[in-house]
C-alpha cells in the first residue's frame, strides 16, 4: 500500500479523499493556490504545499508545478480528484514516466474516451448503442450541414474534447447551423484547447442515467449499479439519486452489462462512469465514459456500501476486487443536492464572499461532504460548488422527506446558495413523482421568492404521487429479495478526525 499520496485537487473532494486515507494509515499532502491559503483541504491534510497564485492554470493545471509538489514531498502516488487535470491524459502519463502511481485508468483509456468520437467508435464497436450522428470530425459549417442531412433535425453540436455541459448547441433548424458553429468552435477553443467538432442526434425529452463501473488489474469488472442525473441546468447535474427511479428491473441489468462491455473494451482500470440517455421507451444510448471519480460517488457508496475512494487507492495499489457481480445489491435510496455559492433570483451568478455562519444539518441517514467552514472566503476563481448534501432512506419517499427536513436544517451566512432552489426542487410533484427528463428546471422554475406555494390540485397530486412510490418500493424489495439487505465488505469505518479539530491542528508541514 502507497505511504503518501497528493491530492491534485481542492475543496470538498480534496477532504473527502484525505478522509479515506486516513482510514487506511496514509499520509496526505495537499496542494494550494494562494487564493486558498487557508481553505479546509490545506487544514485537514498531513502536508501541504503551495502550487502557484489564485488563477487555475497557473495552480491546479499546471502539471509541472504539481509533480514537482509531489517528489518533494516524498509522495508515491497522486489522486486526482474530479475536474481539474482528472481526465488529463498527459497528466497520467508524466505521473507514470516520473514514477509515480496515478489513482485512475491508463493515459491510453483517458486519451480514448475524452476524445468523444473515438470514444464513439469504440463503444459502437463493442456492441453498445450510440446515439446516431456524425462518424467523424467536422470542421466546417458545410461539413456540419451535410451531416445534418443525414442524422436531422434537431441535433446536438459538440466539441470532441468536451464535457461539464460546455461547448455544445441545440441545432433545431438549417439557419441555426453558422451562429452553432461558430460558438460551439470558439468555446470548445477557449475550455479544452481543441475546436473539433461533432454532432449527434438530439433525443427529445431524455433521461440522464449513468452506471458505475469497478475494475482491477487482473480484468475483472463490476458494475454498481445506476444514478439518475436527469435534474441539470445548463447541461450541469444539480441533483442525483441512486439507483434510478422508474427504471425497470430489465432495463437496469441491461445498462449493467453494457456498462461492462464498454469498460472492457478500453482496458478500463479503477472507477469510472458510463453515461447514457434514455428515450420514453427507456431505449437506452451511450452518452460518454467519465474516466474518473464522478462528483454523486457518494450516493453509489451509500446504497452499495462501498467505499469507492477506497476502491480506487488499492485496485491501483495491485489489489483485486473481492466482490463478483452477484454480491452487489442495492439497499434503500439516496439522493444528493450539491450546494453552490450562487444566487438563484440573479440567474444563478456565483456568489463568492466569507462564510459568516455555517450550520450543516445532522441525524439519522445525513452526509455532508464539505469544502468550507465558518470563516471560510470562498474565492472566485473556481467552480462555485462548496458542498454535497447526502441523504439515504428505506426508500425513494422517505429519501426525499429526509433530504427536505435537512435543507430546512442547512443554514449558510454570509454569502448566498443555492438551497432554496434544492428546496423548491425536492417538494415538486414531478420530482416525487418520478416524472422528469433533462428539461425539468427549464420547463418548470419560475423564481417566486423566498416560499413556494402549490395549489390545492397539485399538493393532492403529491400525495397520490407518494403512494404510488411507496406501491413501487414495497415491489422493488420483494424483486431483490433477501439479498438487498446484504452488505459489503468496504466500508467507511468513521475513524475520521473531525472537521473541527482539523481546523484547530496546523500541518505538519507547510512547503514553500
Amino acid at each position: 500500500m502507497f505511504k503518501r499520496i497528493l491530492i491534485a485537487n481542492r475543496g470538498e473532494i480534496a477532504v473527502r479523499i484525505v478522509r479515506t486515507c486516513r482510514e487506511l494509515d496514509i499520509e496526505t499532502v495537499a496542494v494550494y493556490s494562494e487564493a486558498d491559503r487557508d481553505s479546509l483541504h490545506v487544514k485537514y491534510a498531513d502536508f501541504a504545499f503551495l502550487i502557484g497564485p489564485p488563477p487555475s492554470r497557473e495552480s491546479y493545471l499546471s502539471i509541472d508545478r504539481i509533480l514537482e509538489a509531489a517528489h518533494k514531498s516524498g509522495a508515491d502516488a497522486v489522486h486526482p480528484g474530479y475536474g481539474f487535470l482528472a481526465e488529463n491524459s498527459e497528466f497520467a502519463r508524466r505521473c507514470k514516466e516520473e514514477g509515480l502511481v496515478f489513482i485512475g485508468p491508463s493515459p491510453e483509456a483517458i486519451e480514448q474516451m475524452g476524445d468523444k468520437v473515438k470514444a464513439r467508435a469504440i463503444m459502437k464497436a463493442a456492441g453498445v448503442p450510440v446515439v446516431p450522428g456524425s462518424d467523424g470530425v467536422l470542421d466546417s459549417e458545410e461539413a456540419v450541414s451535410q451531416a445534418a442531412a443525414v442524422v436531422g433535425y434537431p441535433f446536438m453540436l459538440k466539441a470532441v474534447a468536451g464535457g461539464g455541459g460546455k461547448a455544445l448547441r441545440l441545432v433545431r433548424s438549417p439557419r441555426e447551423v453558422p451562429s452553432a458553429y461558430r460558438a460551439v468552435r470558439s468555446e470548445a477553443s477557449s475550455s479544452f484547447g481543441d475546436s473539433r467538432l461533432y454532432l449527434e442526434k438530439y433525443i427529445e425529452r431524455p433521461r440522464h442515467v449513468e452506471v458505475q463501473v469497478l475494475a482491477d488489474q487482473s480484468g475483472k469488472i463490476i458494475h454498481l449499479y445506476d444514478r439518475e442525473c436527469s435534474i441539470q441546468r445548463r447541461h450541469q447535474k444539480i441533483i442525483e439519486e441512486c439507483p434510478a427511479p422508474a427504471l425497470d428491473h430489465r432495463t437496469r441489468r441491461s445498462l449493467g452489462r453494457i456498462a461492462i462491455q464498454g469498460a472492457r473494451a478500453v482496458g478500463y482500470l479503477g472507477v469510472g462512469t458510463l453515461e447514457f440517455l434514455l428515450d420514453r421507451d427507456n431505449n437506452f444510448y451511450f452518452l460518454e465514459m467519465n474516466t474518473r471519480l464522478q462528483v454523486e460517488h457518494a450516493v453509489t457508496e451509500r446504497v452499495i456500501g462501498i467505499d469507492l475512494v477506497k476502491a480506487q487507492i488499492e485496485v491501483a495499489a495491485g489489489v483485486h476486487l473481492p466482490w463478483r457481480q452477484r454480491h452487489i445489491h442495492p439497499t434503500g435510496h439516496a439522493i444528493e443536492c450539491r450546494i453552490y455559492a450562487e444566487d438563484p433570483e440573479n440567474d444563478f451568478m456565483p456568489y463568492p464572499g466569507k462564510i459568516e455562519g455555517l450550520r450543516l444539518p445532522e441525524g439519522m441517514g445525513v452526509r455532508n461532504d464539505c469544502g468550507v467552514y465558518e470563516g471560510a472566503e470562498v474565492p472566485i476563481y473556481y467552480d462555485p460548488m462548496i458542498a454535497k448534501l447526502i441523504v439515504w432512506g428505506e426508500n425513494r419517499v422517505e429519501a426525499i422527506l429526509r433530504m427536505r427536513r435537512a435543507l430546512r436544517e442547512y443554514q449558510v451566512r454570509g454569502i448566498k446558495t443555492n438551497i432554496p432552489f434544492h428546496q423548491w426542487i425536492v417538494r415538486h410533484p414531478r420530482f416525487m413523482a418520478g416524472d422528469f427528463d433533462t428539461g425539468f428546471i427549464d420547463d418548470e422554475y419560475r423564481f417566486l421568492g423566498k416560499e413556494e406555494h402549490y395549489p390545492h390540485k397539485e399538493i393532492a397530486l403529491a400525495s397520490a404521487a407518494i403512494a404510488a412510490l411507496y406501491r413501487e418500493q414495497e415491489g422493488a424489495l420483494r424483486l431483490f429479495g433477501k439479498g438487498a439487505a446484504e452488505k459489503s465488505q468496504w466500508r467507511e469505518t468513521g475513524k475520521t478526525e473531525s472537521l473541527h479539530a482539523a481546523l484547530r491542528r496546523p500541518n505538519r508541514r507547510r512547503g514553500a
